[in-house]
């Protein structure tokens, strides 16, 4: 399973942003993150009966996630909810303060 997924903050934004989505993965269903590096990052858990696992890569504006696909009848929902975590914390509108980490 692939996400490509643009974003119209600084690189060093996109990491800070997304180590708060790390916060809030782990602390609310488990998954863990692991930075491997200043643009790659490591997810491993579920969410509900979905296992997530992959690689996460910020690059130039632009977020790219693969992983291990959950099959056909849970693809939709997995995709659906690394792309709206992904849209909510890589809003440049929305303070870095306002983001949940639990």
């Amino acid at each position: 399973m692939e996400i490509d997924f643009k974003y119209a903050v600084t690189d060093e934004d996109a990491k800070s942003r997304l180590e708060l989505l790390g916060q809030y993965l782990s602390n609310k269903h488990g998954i863990k993150v692991s930075w491997l590096d200043d643009h790659r990052a490591r997810f491993a858990g579920k969410y509900l009966v979905v296992k997530i696992e992959g690689e996460l890569s910020i690059k130039n504006g632009r977020a790219t996630f693969k992983g291990e696909d959950p099959g056909f009848l849970w693809r939709n929902r997995a995709k659906d909810y690394i792309e709206g975590k992904l849209a909510s914390y890589l809003d440049p509108k929305t303070e870095l303060a306002k983001l949940a980490t639990s």
